[in-house]
C-alpha cells in the first residue's frame, strides 16, 4: 500500500534541511477493510500468456504491470501513448528484472489504426487490460473531441481487432461516472460499455468482453489527495468543490486487483462493479488528512469551496435503477447484467458520431451522444442547453 508524507514544517524551495516527514498510509482515509482476492486462479489465468495492458504509463496500467508479472506471463505489452511514461517505465523495469516475462514497452496512441493493427498482428495477445483513456470530467467537458476520439474510437478500435485477431479476453476499465453520465467523459465510457455489449452478441466474436466499474482511484495522477497533501505541505487553503460532494474511493491496488480478478472469472457481456463500501464526504476525507498532519481545520488549515466543475454531480451511482445484477463468490463484487444492445443501432450512431466530430463543432459532438446515451443529461455544462433544446423538441 502506497504512502503519502506530509511535511512537519513548510521548507523553502529546493531546502530540505530539518524535513521531519509524517508518513500516513491511504488505507487511513477509507472507513473500511482493505479488500483481497484468492490469487490461485489469477496466476492460472495470467501464467504463459501474452498479455496486453493500454494506459500502461499510467497509475493503473503501471500497478497492473506490477502485478501481472508477480504471476509470469510469456508475453508482456506495454502500450501508452506519453513517451516520457513509457521512458519511466523502462527505468522501473531494469529495477524488476522480469527474466521470465518477455517485456516489451511500445509508445504507440490507441487511436491509431495502422500501429495498433501492426502490434496485434505482430504480438497476437491473448488478454488485453484496457485501462487508455482521458479521465479528467472538466477538461473532457471542454475537449468533447478528445473524450470521443480517445475513449470511445481507441476503445472501439481495441475491441475490433480483438476480434481480428482472436484474443481470448479484453478487459475494459469503466467507471461509476458512466452510470446516469453528467458529463462527457462518463458519457464517453458509457458508449464503450454499449458498443463493447454489442460485440458479445455477434457470434462470429470469439472474444469475450468484460467490464469493470469501479469509482475514484486514491492517489492517481491528478486526483484530489496528491492535490491535498501538497496543500496541506504548503500550509495553503484546501481546495474543494462543495461540502456535500461524496465519491466512492478504492486504492490503486485494489483496483488492479479487481482488474484481474474480473479477467480471471468473468465472462462474456458481464460488468463487474466493486463494494467500495459507503461513499466518502471529500470535506470529511480534508478534514481527517489535516488531522493525520497534526494540524487544526479552520485554524492551521482553511477549506475553501470552489464550486462544482463542469461534468460534475455531487453523488456518484454504480449501477442504474434498471440495471439487473447479482453477487458472485466474491461478497464485495456485483456482476451487472446491462441492457441488451443493438450492434446495427449502434454501428450507425458512431457513424453519426464520426461526422460531428468532422466538423469540429462540439455542441453537434455532444448532441450526437446524448442520442446514443439518453440518459445522459448535462450537469453545470454549457451543454445543459441541449437538453432543453430535448426537451421543447418533445413538447412540440
Amino acid at each position: 500500500m502506497a504512502d503519502f508524507l506530509f511535511s512537519k514544517t513548510p521548507t523553502p524551495e529546493n531546502d530540505f534541511h530539518g524535513h521531519q516527514p509524517l508518513k500516513f498510509n491511504m488505507a487511513d482515509l477509507l472507513d473500511r477493510e482493505m479488500i483481497d482476492f484468492d490469487k490461485g486462479n489469477i496466476n492460472a489465468f495470467i501464467k504463459g500468456r501474452k498479455i496486453m495492458i493500454t494506459g500502461a504509463a499510467g497509475s493503473i496500467g503501471k500497478e497492473l504491470m506490477r502485478q501481472i508479472i508477480a504471476f509470469k506471463p510469456k508475453q508482456l505489452l506495454l502500450i501508452d501513448s506519453n513517451e516520457s511514461g513509457i521512458y519511466e517505465l523502462d527505468a522501473l523495469l531494469r529495477e524488476i528484472s522480469p527474466d521470465e516475462t518477455d517485456v516489451q514497452t511500445m509508445p504507440a496512441n490507441v487511436t491509431d489504426n495502422h500501429r495498433m493493427m501492426h502490434i496485434f498482428k505482430k504480438y497476437r495477445p491473448q488478454v488485453i487490460f484496457h485501462a487508455a483513456a482521458n479521465k479528467h470530467v472538466p477538461i473532457m467537458e471542454k475537449h468533447p473531441y478528445e473524450a470521443i476520439r480517445n475513449n470511445i474510437f481507441g476503445t472501439k478500435l481495441l475491441a475490433d481487432l480483438s476480434v481480428m485477431y482472436k484474443a481470448e479476453k479484453f478487459i475494459f476499465v469503466s467507471t461509476d461516472k458512466a452510470v446516469n453520465p453528467s458529463g462527457v467523459m462518463g458519457a464517453s465510457k458509457r458508449v464503450c460499455e454499449m458498443y463493447l455489449q454489442s460485440l458479445n452478441d455477434k457470434p462470429v466474436a470469439k472474444t469475450r468482453f468484460v467490464t469493470i466499474r469501479f469509482g475514484n482511484v486514491l492517489g492517481t495522477q491528478g486526483s484530489v489527495l496528491p492535490l491535498f497533501v501538497k496543500q496541506i505541505n504548503d500550509r495553503a487553503s484546501l481546495t474543494l468543490t462543495h461540502p456535500e460532494m461524496t465519491r466512492y474511493f478504492i486504492t490503486v491496488q485494489e483496483a488492479c486487483l479487481l482488474v484481474l480478478e474480473a479477467g480471471t472469472v468473468g465472462q462474456a457481456g458481464e460488468v463487474f462493479v466493486f463494494d467500495m463500501g459507503e461513499p466518502v464526504v471529500i470535506k470529511n476525507m480534508a478534514e481527517k488528512l489535516i488531522g493525520l498532519a497534526g494540524l487544526t481545520t479552520g485554524i492551521d488549515i482553511k477549506l475553501t469551496y470552489t464550486g462544482l466543475r463542469p461534468g460534475e454531480k455531487l453523488l456518484e451511482e454504480r449501477l442504474r435503477n434498471d440495471e439487473a445484477h447479482r453477487v458472485t463468490r466474491h461478497a464485495k463484487i456485483t456482476i451487472a447484467f446491462l441492457r441488451p444492445v443493438c450492434s446495427h443501432t449502434i454501428s450507425s450512431l458512431l457513424q453519426l458520431l464520426e461526422q460531428a466530430m468532422e466538423t469540429g463543432d462540439d455542441d453537434k459532438m455532444v448532441a450526437v451522444l446524448k442520442e446514443v446515451v439518453p440518459e445522459y443529461i448535462s450537469n453545470n455544462s454549457p451543454f445543459e442547453k441541449l437538453d432543453s433544446m430535448k426537451k421543447e423538441n418533445i413538447r412540440v
